[in-house]
């Protein structure tokens, strides 16, 4: 079985197509999307109608959450674009969409963890505001009651991969249209990547062993960042352009 997964599109359409026929080139049997796929100052509209027009897996997102559960009023801004796009019929295929994954028992997919769409796995945040890898036991224990051999999540646009100490994998493909974002929870923090590439990962099992192979494809940015400026937001533009983020103009 050779998996291509990929996570945190945010409504960047450009990354989106560029990861897909990497895809492509590369090789998949099934591609698994774990979710925030529309949230974001960009091409909200353009990318449901590509996710929509394939077959992979895809599972909801927290923003996936808020961008239909929330008023307008009391949206993000960046929620708040991405559902001024959306027609019902990408409302409902959003609304239509598990939280989690089970594919025949081998791999697991959630956005976050198994129990929560807004809580870090393998990342942790400490009183400074500095992201890190997350403590082995805090790690250890979202996997608890779980049998498959890889755990699939996405939300900090970090990729990683840890292997637990039974040899399960958890992994997280990093973010295919967003490299840098900042946060106020727990704490405010920025998670950065340093370079606009999209990225996903390839997850494949060979002779009864999984591997792990993280890809980052390159495009041009200039589309997105432009739609970024568009709707006021200079943080997303250098996030996008740049993989660090700026503070707004």
């Amino acid at each position: 079985m050779r998996l291509a997964v990929i996570a945190d599109v945010h409504g960047n359409f450009d990354a989106l197509d560029a990861v897909l026929a990497d895809i492509r080139r590369a090789g998949a049997d099934r591609i698994v999307n774990l979710g925030d796929h529309v949230s974001g100052p960009l091409d909200a509209r353009g990318t449901a109608d590509c996710l929509m027009a394939t077959d992979m897996l895809c599972l909801r997102g927290n923003h996936d959450r808020w961008v239909l559960g929330d008023p307008a009023g009391d949206m993000g801004p960046s929620d708040r674009v991405a559902a001024a796009q959306l027609s019902d019929a990408h409302t409902a295929w959003l609304a239509a969409l598990p939280p989690t994954l089970d594919l025949d028992g081998a791999v697991f997919a959630c956005h976050g963890t198994p129990t929560s769409d807004e809580t870090y796995w393998l990342e942790a945040v400490d009183a400074t505001g500095t992201p890190h890898l997350a403590d082995r036991a805090q790690i250890e224990s979202h996997a608890a009651g779980l049998e498959a051999d890889v755990l699939l999540c996405a939300h900090t646009h970090i990729p990683r991969t840890v292997v637990l100490a039974d040899g399960r994998r958890v992994v997280n493909p990093g973010s295919v249209g967003c490299p840098a974002y900042d946060d106020t929870k727990p704490r405010y923090h920025r998670m950065q990547t340093g370079s606009p590439d999209a990225r996903y990962a390839l997850v494949e099992r060979v002779a009864g062993h999984w591997t792990v192979a993280f890809r980052q494809v390159r495009y041009n940015t200039k589309r997105m960042v432009a739609l970024a400026r568009q709707h006021g937001r200079a943080e997303w533009a250098s996030a996008v352009a740049t993989g660090w983020v700026a503070a707004p103009e």
